[in-house]
């Protein structure tokens, strides 16, 4: 069992604010003796009083409450010191101690320096030796300055946890956009050439058309279904540190969307890719994606290049198509895609442009190379 294990049981915490009520109350009942009658009630009273409100003040969690409690003891503290030489310190120098732990900045402030001066102006004016004042004024100052430096250790580390704890969220929250990002890539990629299929062998099915070629239909559509199983577990793959070159993965992407539509697809990859880092290899091959997902949902039938080079300091992807649909939605209308190909970009220092191109349409990833 730890010592701080230890000092948290109810039962020890009991056993320390007895000895400390007791040490609290020594210089009281040292003085009440020595006053005698009739002053000895009152000064016992006045210690209860001020050993209450400082047993209080360590409990409140109300830091005004607690420097207006912590106030009795400083005023008792130098009663006692002016009824009888440093009968008071046994309440002071506890309030030191007490004060910057449980009190605001200013009012710790404001007690501590009081307990100084004040501890200082007794003495001075009962007849205590220049020497004598010094030695407790710097007794108590040493013992304030230590408080103060403890307190603003326990600020820096409360400081610490919450900052940790922050970017822990942030951690989770950018995990969560990551993994929302794979998910939509995957999913759209796959399944939007998989409806496209399905409705066409629907259609066929209905109108009694060649069910040879609703069923070549339906068979792309399972091809296509154990090629977003096989996306699934590349990306898994990615994950653990594991997957495929850059040009194999956008040559697969090419093969994939000229199964799907019949439409040419050309991939030319020029330059050293060798130095892009995990980030900006997934951030080209989803943007490919995204981009072959898009032509095929909003210009069927439109010839795509997809065109990878290295100029400098940097690596472009450029994916044009041919022309598309009259209605095609603009770059800004693209939904969760382009917004995720954007956010890809943007996280590893890179951008995106998504515009009208020379026939059709292009988009324009750049990143750090």
């Amino acid at each position: 069992m730890s010592f701080v294990t230890l000092l948290r049981r109810p039962a020890v915490r009991r056993f320390l604010a007895v000895l400390l009520g007791a040490y609290l109350l020594y210089g009281p009942v040292l003085v009440a003796v020595q006053v005698g009658l009739p002053w000895a009630p009152p000064v016992l009273v006045l210690g209860a009083v001020a050993t209450g409100c400082f047993l209080w003040a360590l409990r409140d969690d109300d830091p005004r409450r607690a420097a207006l409690l912590l106030a009795v003891p400083l005023a008792a503290g130098l009663a006692l010191n002016t009824i009888e030489h440093y009968t008071g310190l046994g309440l002071l120098y506890p309030l030191l101690f007490a004060a910057p732990a449980r009190a605001r900045t200013r009012p710790a402030v404001l007690l501590v320096v009081a307990a100084v001066a004040g501890t200082a102006a007794v003495g001075l004016l009962s007849g205590l030796q220049g020497w004598e004042v010094m030695g407790n004024v710097f007794g108590m100052a040493y013992a304030a300055v230590i408080m103060f430096l403890v307190r603003h250790m326990r600020v820096i580390r409360k400081q610490g946890a919450a900052l940790a704890e922050a970017r822990a969220g942030e951690a989770v929250l950018a995990d969560r956009a990551r993994l929302a990002r794979e998910v939509h890539d995957i999913l759209a990629h796959s399944q939007s050439a998989q409806i496209v299929h399905l409705e066409g062998a629907r259609l066929l099915l209905e109108r009694g058309d060649d069910p040879a070629a609703a069923l070549d239909r339906v068979n792309r559509a399972v091809r296509l279904a154990r090629t977003g199983l096989e996306e699934t577990r590349r990306a898994l793959d990615a994950l653990r540190g594991q997957e495929l070159p850059l040009a194999e993965r956008l040559e697969r992407l090419a093969v994939e969307f000229r199964s799907a539509t019949g439409a040419p697809c050309a991939v030319s990859v020029t330059g050293d890719l060798g130095s892009l880092t995990a980030g900006a290899r997934l951030a080209v091959a989803r943007t490919a994606q995204e981009a072959l997902t898009n032509v095929r949902r909003h210009a069927p039938g439109a010839a795509v290049s997809v065109a990878l080079c290295r100029t400098g300091e940097w690596c472009e992807l450029r994916v044009c198509d041919t022309g598309g649909a009259p209605d095609r939605p603009a770059p800004s209308e693209g939904g969760y895609g382009l917004v995720g190909m954007r956010e890809r970009a943007e996280l590893i220092g890179g951008s995106l442009a998504a515009r009208p191109g020379a026939e059709g349409f292009e988009v324009l990833l750049r990143v750090p190379a």
